[in-house]
């Protein structure tokens, strides 16, 4: 998995790589009228003949986010362990200035931006101070902005342009109705290519990647420099902010992740007031739940987790949960695989009272875990 990183390095492009042939020979266009041409046919209902209105509607709101930063890096001496090591370079790390470039999008006319946080902090390396970050428009203009609030865990940062109270912004969705197949639509500015569209469909829901994070999974073109711009349906609505892809090169392959809407902005309500992210925290160990375990207790297929473990003095010991309970619901939602103890328990602010339901001993108990 790797992050569709912001760009750090020029990029040179060839004329005799990148020339484009853009008249058609004339007999080629005339060939589809002659007969046994094969004709085009009209889109079914729900396929677009064009994002361009939308497109047209939204891509002011997406922004190029460029940051300066201060890297610490090691000193090595390739001379080490020879007779010209006094040669080499002496000392500890230095301090070197990068430039990074990534995208984001506007969801206030006051100046709130959301992006990653790796876009605004070197891939969350250690020793990294973020001397200056700009917002460029498409419009062209810039904007100094500071850091509100970021969260290394869920990946997202919330920037602020001062002193502005009409610029233009876009609004988050319901990610939750997305469904695989329907259409999506990426804007951002790979390799730096400020205001680039792609579109593409939903290639997978829930797609699992860490404890917490479940991903919408993607074949609109996601490339370096993509991090942090928005992902829309066709209502012109964010559901999703794009964030890494799946590479065996490092380029786009169809197999891009973004964050959901659903998962995001609760996130980003709490960056917007500059608190830090706090996530709830029983105090359980899991493991998942066979056909076989799950067939013995009468507990539905893809439903249910299994304690392993409970943590002394914790919230799951102190509200009664033991050692092998199946748990199945949570606050009233299914324990699926999709949806598992970590994301449902985490999403909660800690010190919120939660109903469990759990199977022990072949009987359901509910018990309430704060």
């Amino acid at each position: 998995m790797r992050y569709a990183y912001a760009l750090t390095t020029a990029i040179l492009l060839s004329g005799a790589a990148t020339a484009l042939t853009l008249n058609q020979p004339a007999g080629a266009q005339t060939a589809q009228n002659e007969p046994g041409a094969i004709q085009a046919t009209a889109p079914r209902p729900g396929a677009p003949m064009s994002f361009a209105d939308m497109v047209a509607r939204l891509q002011p709101a997406v922004v190029n986010i460029s940051t300066t930063q201060r890297v610490k890096v090691d000193n090595v001496n390739p001379f080490a362990g020879t007779p010209f090591e006094q040669f080499g370079p002496q000392g500890g790390p230095t301090t070197q200035r990068a430039e990074s470039l990534g995208s984001g999008f506007i969801i206030s006319a006051d100046g709130y931006v959301v992006t990653n946080n790796h876009v605004i902090s070197a891939g969350n390396q250690k020793g990294v101070v973020v001397e200056s970050i700009t917002v460029t428009l498409p419009d062209r203009r810039e904007f100094k902005a500071k850091l509100i609030g970021n969260d290394t865990l869920s990946d997202l940062a919330v920037l602020k342009i001062d002193g502005q109270t009409n610029l233009p912004f876009v609004k988050f969705g319901d990610s939750t109705a997305s469904r695989v197949g329907d259409w999506v639509v990426a804007i951002g500015n790979p390799f730096g290519l400020g205001g680039s569209v792609t579109a593409g469909i939903i290639s997978a829901v829930h797609r699992a990647a860490g404890q917490f994070d479940r991903f919408i999974q993607t074949d609109a073109s996601i490339n370096r420099g993509n991090s942090g711009g928005p992902m829309f349906d066709l209502n012109g609505n964010v559901i999703g902010i794009n964030s890494q892809i799946l590479s065996p090169t490092g380029g786009n392959v169809g197999i891009g992740f973004a964050i959901p809407a659903e998962q995001a902005q609760p996130i980003i309500e709490q960056l917007k007031k500059g608190a830090s992210i706090k996530r709830g925290y029983i105090g359980v160990g899991i493991q998942p739940l066979t056909s076989d375990i799950a067939s013995a207790w009468g507990v539905d297929k893809g439903v249910g987790e299994i304690i392993a473990d409970v943590r002394p003095g914790e919230a799951a010991e102190k509200a009664g949960l033991k050692r092998g309970d199946i748990v199945v619901k949570i606050a009233g939602k299914d324990v699926t695989p999709d949806q598992t103890l970590s994301n449902i328990t985490s999403a909660l602010a800690p010190g919120t009272r939660v109903p469990f339901e759990v199977i022990r001993d072949g009987k359901r108990v509910s018990l309430t875990v704060t």
